[in-house]
């Protein structure tokens, strides 16, 4: 069996037509946004075909960013709804992470859900956004619908820092994303923190760096 059939299987048995997932990418980094995504599938209209198609569908931490974008591709021509929700590194200085992440996986699944639809989050109840909720713990790696979410959060992250990247070459932002590798770590050192690092976060490599470089 794919793993792709055995997380459709999951969703199915759920007893539910339409069915969102809901999941976030860069919650752990060091810069940049944090980019909550969710997909709607109807699950009647999903057959042996389309789970072929999405076979290889797995928590988008399994994947090459090859397959990742190949993913994307099959996602968005399979799911009825698919939207990704950016929330910038000023609102998560000002808010809090854990605040503006729940916000960001609420308002996600909000959008593509249609009345009737069972939303899937990943590891965490959000506040209501009117439609039936279940955390799912571990969901990327159990749900179809949530791994696909992360599928597109991923990509449409990845995108964005590979833009940063160039327009911010001095950190690196297209080998790591923003998290806190030590090639990240060595480049704050050397040349500080940027427009896009979360002043909020706790780290080592900021001690001293209280003020953006220059690009």
């Amino acid at each position: 069996m794919s793993r792709g059939r055995k997380l459709f299987g999951h969703d199915r048995g759920l007893g539910v037509r339409w069915v969102v997932g809901a999941d976030e990418a860069g919650r752990g980094c060091l810069a940049g946004p944090l980019v909550a995504g969710a997909v709607l599938f109807d699950l009647e209209r999903i057959g042996p075909r389309e789970v072929r198609a999405l076979g290889a569908l797995d928590d988008s931490k399994r994947h090459t960013a090859e397959e990742r974008e190949r993913l994307f591709g099959v996602v968005l021509r399979i799911a009825v709804r698919v939207v990704a929700v950016s929330r910038c590194v000023e609102g998560l200085d000002g808010r809090g992470l854990h605040v503006t992440n729940l916000e960001a996986l609420s308002t996600a699944a909000g959008r593509v859900a249609r009345p009737g639809a069972l939303c899937l989050i990943d590891g965490f109840r959000v506040p209501d956004n009117g439609h039936e909720q279940r955390a799912v713990v571990g969901g990327d790696g159990r749900s179809a619908a949530i791994a696909a979410a992360s599928i597109v959060a991923k990509v449409t992250r990845d995108r964005f820092m590979h833009r940063a990247a160039q327009r911010l070459p001095h950190w690196g932002f297209d080998q790591h994303m923003g998290y806190g590798t030590p090639a990240h770590q060595d480049a704050i050192r050397t040349h500080g923190v940027s427009e896009l690092h979360r002043r909020s976060f706790r780290s080592v490599a900021y001690e001293g760096l209280l003020e953006p470089a220059a690009s």
